[in-house]
């Protein structure tokens, strides 16, 4: 298949100009456009499934994290660790499978990966309340897994498409986020209220481990061409830069990982924008695991619900913020890839002014949110799903940014190092941050049900900061962008 994908191109020319030299049409060459772009299109549809499983993985443990925590008897900064140590593990291994993905099968990586985390999270469903260290080990080999997927898959869609159509089919892959993330709420507060065990949400997604693994091994191309000059970004008059690289040549990596590391360092576009994601994974990270246990204790507070005491809590927080994430998920991904595809044919800086915009908006909305949860759960769920909403618009936005101020050869380590800093400075500390300063608040006061709720208010204020933060972060990559864009297509 892979011979064929890399000869089709000589084929077809070979064809064509036989055919003119007779003064006849070749009927053939439509067909031979068409089935190129299926089977990207196959590629592309293996790839969002997998995004989709991967997701799921996530944010399974935050869809049951009340009754995780009461299952092992944990303590605000115990609860958070597990996130915790599932990121850390993620971003640690980010930048080695950035390399080998620079380097070796990307099939292989991804097919290897998903293997993985599918038969961990399995066998993580038979862990008992005895060892709560073996069940946190488990989540940071999930999270090792997942790290593959994550670094990899991004860069075949880059080779996949040009750039207009690459902004298109990443948003589509980058939703997928988003909707995962909600589905795993969703699953994982429903198998525990249908069977009365948390334990049966994490045996559903490796069985859809096991059918992505299939599809990648049938669908996805062993070996799939990084034609450099295709997909160098175009400038906004659409004129395309750069030698024409010929077909079926393969760009090999030629560098050490020491000097990429250290030509993106130098990338002030690529610094600033991943501070930005880091910001966007802050609040991300730390509302993913707590906004469910917030309102939870919020409803507490107004005497909405009873305490918790039965084996199996109340789940409709975690089924209500599932549906959220996924709609504004949804929505965000689209608006934003929309209106960056627009914005930059008459702006050059649009997209890290789309990223900065909306950060700044979704910490506002935040931050509102906090205040209404004194007196109205419905204000609040309003307020928490406009601050998701403008999250989500930076997804494929930061990506595709990234994508065209990088060189082709260096963005599956580009992609690494994004994760490891995001997640090192982001979502890998504020689950477990926003637990411990909750636990010390909660011990300046007496054990009720208010002092708990204030606590984790005052706690999630700090993720309002931070957006607002990441907004700046964004305002100063649009300094730089067009030098280093320029600089990429060189």
């Amino acid at each position: 298949e892979d011979t064929g994908l890399q000869l089709q191109p000589l084929l077809e020319g070979q064809t064509h100009r036989a055919a003119a030299a007779h003064g006849t049409q070749c009927p053939a060459r439509a067909v031979s456009r068409k089935s190129p772009a299926m089977r990207s299109c196959l590629v592309v549809a293996v790839l969002c499934f997998g995004n989709l499983i991967n997701f799921m993985d996530w944010f399974i443990v935050p869809g049951i994290l009340l009754d995780i925590q009461k299952y092992f008897g944990l303590s605000d900064g115990e609860t958070g660790l597990l996130q915790t140590v599932f990121t850390l593990c993620y971003m640690l291994a980010a930048p080695i499978f950035g390399y080998l993905g620079d380097r070796y099968s990307r099939k292989v990586i991804l097919g290897a990966g998903i293997f993985f985390w599918s038969g961990v999270t399995l066998g993580s469903s038979f862990i008992t309340e005895s060892y709560y260290r073996i069940f946190v080990l488990s989540r940071g080999l999930v999270g090792i897994g997942t790290a593959s997927y994550s670094t990899i898959a991004p860069t075949i869609i880059a080779d996949l498409f040009e750039e207009g159509k690459r902004t298109m089919v990443l948003s589509i892959f980058y939703i997928f986020i988003p909707v995962g993330s909600g589905c795993g709420y969703m699953l994982a507060a429903g198998m525990a209220k249908s069977t009365g065990d948390w334990h049966w949400a994490f045996r559903v997604t490796p069985c859809m481990g096991g059918l992505a693994l299939v599809l990648l091994i049938l669908l996805v191309p062993h070996r799939i061409q990084r034609r450099t000059a295709r997909h160098r970004a175009l400038s906004i008059s659409g004129t395309r830069r750069g030698p024409v690289e010929k077909p079926g040549v393969h760009s090999a990596a030629k560098s050490t990982w020491c000097q990429d590391v250290g030509s993106l360092a130098k990338n002030c576009s690529f610094v600033w924008s991943s501070l930005g994601l880091t910001a966007m994974a802050f609040v991300t990270g730390a509302l993913g695991v707590w906004v469910p246990l917030f309102l939870y204790r919020a409803q507490l507070v107004q005497g909405i619900v009873p305490p918790c005491l039965q084996e199996s809590c109340n789940s409709s927080n975690s089924l209500i913020f599932g549906g959220i994430t996924i709609g504004t998920g949804i929505l965000g991904v689209i608006a934003g890839a929309e209106a960056a595809r627009r914005l930059r044919k008459v702006y050059n800086k649009a997209d890290p002014l789309i990223c900065a915009t909306s950060m700044f908006i979704s910490a506002l909305c935040l931050y509102t949110a906090l205040v209404a949860a004194q007196t109205s759960i419905i204000s609040t769920f309003i307020f928490i799903a406009l601050g998701e909403l403008f999250l989500s618009v930076n997804w494929a936005v930061v990506t595709d940014i990234l994508l065209y101020v990088v060189t082709p050869q260096r963005q599956s380590t580009a992609i690494a190092l994004q994760i490891l800093v995001s997640h090192l400075l982001g979502d890998a500390g504020s689950p477990y941050l926003i637990g411990v300063i909750s636990n010390a608040l909660q011990a300046r006061g007496a054990p009720t049900f208010q002092c708990e709720f204030r606590s984790m208010r005052h706690s999630f204020s700090l993720c309002a900061f931070v957006g607002a933060l990441g907004g700046a972060f964004f305002l100063l990559t649009s300094l730089h962008i067009e030098d280093d864009r320029r600089e990429a297509e060189r």
